[in-house]
């Protein structure tokens, strides 16, 4: 792999894989991998001051490798600046739906690996909302966001695309 690619961030809608390609990362590129998830919610699904996030994300932003995932658009803007690649996840709504029904069924009643404790698999009408209407609410956001941080930025629409994505590696990040 280059080394100008240490920090990759991966984003996207939720239910889109952004988990299970940024392990894949880490784990082929020996990089540490950041759920974001982990550091963000509290206990009983409890946001946390957008300041004390801030600073919670400058402090893993700092870190020297990585592969950081979660979009988290209150806070795009410093992830994006400090990652030297962005990975957008950008699959069709009903697919991301349907994953996140089959992973709410999967750890129904418990907390998932990658979830801060306390905060065990759910699925409400908001999380539905925002999924169905990410495409048109948060999409131009994040791809604005993307262009104004001037990284590389590899977009990633199926799920076949993702597949091919990770069969180059590293070939595809130098």
């Amino acid at each position: 792999m280059s080394s100008a690619f240490r920090r990759i961030a991966v984003v996207g809608c939720s239910g889109g894989g952004k988990t299970t390609l940024s392990r894949a990362l880490g784990d082929r590129l020996g990089l540490p991998v950041i759920p974001l998830d982990l550091y963000f919610w509290q206990p009983g699904w409890v946001e946390p001051e957008v300041e004390d996030w801030r600073r919670r994300l400058a402090v893993l932003a700092a870190q020297p490798a990585w592969v950081m995932d979660g979009t988290f658009m209150s806070t795009i803007d410093a992830k994006l600046a400090a990652a030297d690649l962005v990975i957008d996840i950008d699959l069709p709504r009903p697919l991301c739906l349907y994953r996140v029904v089959l992973r709410w069924i999967r750890f129904w009643g418990r907390t998932r690996p990658d979830m801060a404790p306390g905060c065990p698999e759910k699925v409400d009408w908001d999380f539905v909302s925002y999924i169905w209407s990410f495409r048109k609410s948060q999409r131009p956001r994040l791809e604005q966001a993307e262009a104004a941080a001037g990284k590389r930025v590899i977009r990633l629409r199926s799920t076949v695309e993702i597949d091919q994505f990770l069969a180059g590696l590293p070939a595809t990040l130098s």
